[in-house]
């Protein structure tokens, strides 16, 4: 496991990371709210501070939401009902008020870890819808009982879609999961790659276009 800690005072950040790396844990510091909004992917969990020089917390946290589903345990001192509350509604894991004990985190790191894996142990790779079927596992589209040849990103970008089926996607999401990173990804490549794989489907009508958001599968 890789904890992102991000933590802007030196001594708190040094104490996380020298401890978490006596209990096998991999940690790396950052000191900047910006700094896991781009380097999200190299982590397994984060702890976040709410006080943090460049944005507060709670808005990296609402801006890290729009992308990434990233387990996060706030970890601040801001004990008021009021912040605790807004952190879970806006879409962290846990909460915790320094000083920590140790042996708490590690127990909350933990049953998240546990919980995740539950969640990685994913259902069937071959997802069917009518004549339509996406091999996950494969990296395949068939249509109609015929292989239909896909780029890399439209192979993504479809499995990215079928994965929730039903559920609204964000550009923001699907720009961060395939390209990346979502705030420097161009919007326009997602418009051509969305285009293309719509074209080679032959069914453009799977794939909703939910204006001003994003997209939606509907096989």
């Amino acid at each position: 496991m890789r904890i992102g800690v991000v933590e802007d005072d030196d001594g708190v950040a040094s104490a996380l990371v020298d401890a978490l790396t006596a209990n096998r844990i991999a940690a790396e510091r950052m000191s900047r709210g910006a700094d896991i909004l781009t380097r999200h992917p190299d982590f397994d969990l984060v702890l976040l501070d709410l006080g943090l020089p460049d944005m507060d917390g709670i808005e990296v946290l609402r801006n890290l939401r729009q992308v990434s589903a990233v387990p996060v345990i706030i970890l601040t001192a801001r004990d008021d009902e009021r912040s605790v509350v807004r952190g879970l509604r806006n879409g962290a894991d846990d909460y915790l008020v320094k000083p920590a004990r140790m042996t708490e985190l590690l127990a909350r790191i933990e049953t998240i870890r546990r919980r995740a894996s539950r969640v990685r142990e994913s259902p069937a790779q071959v997802r069917q819808f009518g004549d339509v079927a996406i091999d996950l596992a494969g990296r395949s589209l068939t249509v109609a009982g015929s292989p239909v040849p896909l780029t890399t990103k439209e192979f993504e970008l479809l499995a990215a879609l079928v994965d929730n089926p039903g559920t609204a996607v964000s550009r923001q999401q699907l720009m961060d999961q395939i390209w990346g990173d979502a705030f420097v990804a161009v919007s326009r490549s997602l418009d051509v790659h969305m285009t293309a794989l719509r074209a080679k489907l032959g069914r453009p009508a799977l794939i909703e276009t939910i204006r001003g958001f994003g997209y939606r599968w509907i096989g």
